[in-house]
């Protein structure tokens, strides 16, 4: 098949960026070509595929969002792919791939917890209205042929803000690279990684790994964090976010010397093999790769029920699910309890098996299947 795939930026940064870039290796080393559309490329595109650049207005964030929502259409019609897949904001597509949910309701769950004032920004946001414009039109009848949810929480999402018809969205999960992320890092990598940011080696460690703190949770766990139930505790940030300095004072207070900001790390491998435990209490998180990335190294995870990635789990790591995550009492009790838990041979086991279930070789042949049934 001639496949087109398109978002605004190929990186390696963000989520969505890394699954753009691992999706086009994954269908070139099916044998498709691989059409690759974007308004800006950060990395050089993977060996083998078709780069072709969007236009875009370069100033301001808004005029960026329109103009490749307007102009990339025009420029994948003249390639003519067999079938394109959208990872982002575009009037009009073959199939959404939808690895961020609704932004209609994730507008609504912030503005709940944040409060009157964060509502009243949100409305009076050229941007965000104009996100709520694009999206009411993507996912219209007409703009779109199918759509791909990274997991049943943005299926369920899609229905409920869009009334889109249960039949045109299919469920296919993210997958995980066993041989990089596994158990074994433990050994390689838990004095290096504890010693080097001045964590003790005995001590409990809980990882929360991801950019946007506040949209990942981060404020609920570092709430969390000044409970005595986690006195003895330690947490590891991975991650840049726009506000870092306002986390970083925060942090401070609640618990000075027990949470570590360790920015982007291009080996974030090496930190599941330092941790403990993986936390996620995000507001939404359509799926969470770093929950697989965590689950595949052995390491169990405490997340929100409303992480995709929860889905997943079960038996004994369906412990680790938070209900209330806008609870701290809740989020502190479940990672205690994880914690007790988290060196049974057994839960590190179930969680290495999740890790092997969805590998992404298991990914491409379903996404591959149902593409060409598409075509």
């Amino acid at each position: 098949m001639r496949i087109g795939l398109c978002y605004k930026t190929l990186d390696q940064k963000g989520g969505t960026e890394r699954d753009l870039f691992i999706t086009a290796e994954g269908l070139r080393d099916r044998g498709h070509e691989v059409h690759l559309f974007c308004a800006n490329y950060e990395v050089e595109p993977p060996v083998g595929t078709f780069a072709h650049r969007v236009p875009v207005v370069r100033l301001g964030r808004t005029a960026r969002l329109w103009s490749f929502a307007l102009r990339a259409p025009r420029v994948i019609r003249k390639q003519r792919c067999d079938v394109m897949l959208n990872f982002g904001r575009m009037l009009c597509q073959d199939v959404v791939r939808s690895g961020g949910g609704s932004h209609q309701l994730f507008l609504r769950k912030l503005g709940q917890e944040l409060g009157m004032w964060r509502r009243m920004w949100h409305w009076t946001s050229i941007y965000h209205q104009s996100l709520l414009a694009i999206e009411k039109r993507q996912f219209s009848a007409g703009h779109f042929r199918k759509i791909v949810a990274v997991s049943e929480e943005v299926k369920r999402e899609l229905i409920m803000a869009y009334s889109v018809s249960e039949d045109l969205i299919t469920v296919i999960y993210n997958g995980v690279d066993h041989d990089r992320f596994h158990p074994s890092l433990r050994e390689k990598w838990l004095a290096a990684i504890r010693n080097r940011w001045g964590i003790p080696i005995e001590a409990p460690l809980v990882l929360f790994v991801g950019s946007g703190f506040r949209r990942k949770g981060l404020d609920r766990l570092l709430t969390a964090w000044g409970s005595p139930g986690l006195r003895g505790s330690y947490l590891l940030i991975v991650g840049e976010d726009a506000r870092l300095g306002a986390f970083r004072a925060r942090a401070e207070k609640i618990a000075p010397g027990r949470i570590v900001f360790a920015g982007r790390q291009d080996h974030i491998e090496k930190y599941y093999g330092a941790a403990d435990l993986l936390a996620l209490p995000a507001v939404q998180e359509a799926f969470g790769n770093v929950v697989l990335e965590a689950l595949a190294s052995g390491v169990p995870v405490v997340v929100s029920r409303g992480v995709g990635a929860a889905e997943l789990l079960r038996g004994s790591l369906n412990e680790g699910i938070v209900n209330q995550p806008e609870n701290p009492k809740e989020i502190e009790e479940k990672i205690v309890f994880m914690i007790g838990h988290c060196s049974d041979p057994d839960l590190k086991l179930a969680a290495r098996k999740v890790g092997e279930r969805y590998s992404w070789t298991h990914h491409f042949q379903q996404l591959e299947a149902w593409l060409s049934e598409l075509c």
